[in-house]
């Protein structure tokens, strides 16, 4: 197949989880069916939009893997969006409207008040020129609203099927604010029909806005691409993730350590009927990826979920990939990766055994006289995983110790923790001179 897919980011802000599942699902899309992957930077808030989040969109698609095959800008191309203003006022799509925001919210009152649906009533439509030139007397600049036909618009939706928008029952869009501004739905679809999207797959919250848009790709003659519309994510108690949006950013998982390789296979299958699974790499999770397999029901986001498929992509890392990432390739930090990997949550757990293997700690020491003990009997070097049973048995010989009186003291002696990996891996790591001090409460 060929095609574009676009995932067009507002510069607004950070990527939070409900935009990072977009990228995710185009990304996966277009490396699936063969299609281009476009980043489209939509920048035309210029009151808000920065070059800094900006930057952190791209830092945090290049963190995740989601490469793009073409980029643009929204700022970089005013000019497409005033000619096709000009087209649309030309063929007499666009109509002016002087209504202040306070007079439209007016109007929606009355109508709620009596029961019918606030559509905008077209007015400016109606007015004469006396009453334009009235208007602009008094200061005011119309706003441009796109004119909807009255007919159904149907659309067969990649994700949820058979589609129909009654656009008579909608207000005609406003395309331009007052201050001569093109707005969102305009930019957008010259931006898709000019550079040739031929897929928009996003929230179902965009479903409402569909039928306009259809409308205006017709208008400036553009091909209708084709529709999907996914479902929102909700936290695990189904409740909506708008509250907590700011502090579920890619930024957020960074500074948890969440691996990116986690983030990418969870929303590849967050609201699908397939199960969750940790794909080793975004290529195989596009391999595996159905879009057909998404349902009509909100995705529950469960972070616990997240850190989950984040410590098993630890536990899988090799040697290798682990010393080359921590940029330490001595054997001895192999050796403790092996020992430890499994029992990990986040790579920088890693560091942190290093340190308690090779450098001084200060041991946890209840029973004096139980480390003593324990130090005579710890045979000396070279130990092996096969020390620290026949340690421990000599040790419960010894002194009648046995289950968690026997070997929880002895890790905490050892590490000065009272969790981690299996001490038979961790003993001939720290050496038989270490531990002996330890025991006796030596920090070391």
């Amino acid at each position: 197949m060929t095609g574009l897919v676009r995932f067009a980011p507002s510069p607004t802000g950070l990527l939070h989880l409900g935009n990072i599942k977009a990228a995710v699902i185009n990304w996966l899309y277009a490396r699936k069916t063969g299609a281009a992957f476009l980043l489209r930077i939509d920048d035309t808030d210029a009151d808000r939009s920065t070059k800094a989040f900006e930057d952190a969109i791209l830092r945090d698609l290049t963190w995740l893997g989601l490469d793009w095959d073409r980029f643009a800008r929204q700022s970089d191309r005013n000019d497409r969006y005033e000619a096709a203003i000009e087209k649309l006022k030309s063929d007499g799509h666009l109509y002016a409207c002087y209504e202040t925001p306070e007079e439209l919210e007016r109007k929606r009152g009355l109508q709620r008040a009596a029961g019918r649906p606030p559509v905008y009533d077209r007015a400016g439509l109606n007015l004469s020129d006396e009453q334009r030139t009235a208007y602009e007397a008094e200061g005011r600049k119309p706003h441009w609203r796109f004119r909807l036909r009255a007919e159904r618009v149907v659309w067969d939706d990649l994700i949820r099927g058979h589609q129909e928008i009654d656009a008579a029952s909608l207000s005609d869009p406003v395309l331009i604010r007052a201050d001569g501004r093109p707005l969102y739905t305009l930019t957008s679809v010259v931006d898709d029909g000019e550079l040739g999207v031929s897929h928009i797959i996003r929230g179902e919250d965009h479903v409402a806005n569909t039928a306009a848009q259809v409308h205006l790709f017709q208008a400036l003659g553009h091909p209708v691409p084709v529709f999907g519309h996914f479902p929102l994510i909700v936290d695990a108690d189904g409740a909506p993730l708008s509250k907590r949006a700011g502090s579920l950013t890619v930024e957020h998982f960074r500074d948890r350590e969440i691996e990116p390789q986690a983030i990418v296979s969870l929303l590849a299958r967050l609201g699908t009927s397939q199960p969750v699974e940790l794909f080793e790499s975004n290529r195989d999770a596009a391999s595996a990826f159905d879009l057909s397999s998404f349902g009509r029901a909100a995705a529950r986001f469960d972070e616990r979920e997240l850190e989950k498929l984040s410590a098993q992509r630890l536990h899988g890392l090799s040697a290798s990939e682990a010393v080359a990432r921590l940029g330490d390739d001595r054997p001895e930090t192999r050796a403790i990766w092996d020992a430890v990997s499994q029992n990990i949550e986040k790579f920088s757990d890693f560091p942190a055994w290093i340190d308690i293997v090779e450098r001084p700690v200060a041991p946890v020491i209840e029973d004096a006289a139980f480390g003593n003990a324990a130090a005579d009997l710890l045979p000396d070097d070279p130990l092996t995983e096969e020390s620290w049973p026949a340690w421990t048995g000599a040790i419960k010989d010894a002194t009648g110790r046995k289950g968690r009186q026997l070997f929880m003291p002895l890790r905490q002696a050892l590490t000065g923790l009272d969790h981690g990996p299996e001490m038979k891996k961790l003993l001939p790591l720290i050496g038989a001179a270490r531990a002996r001090a330890r025991l006796r409460g030596e920090i070391a």
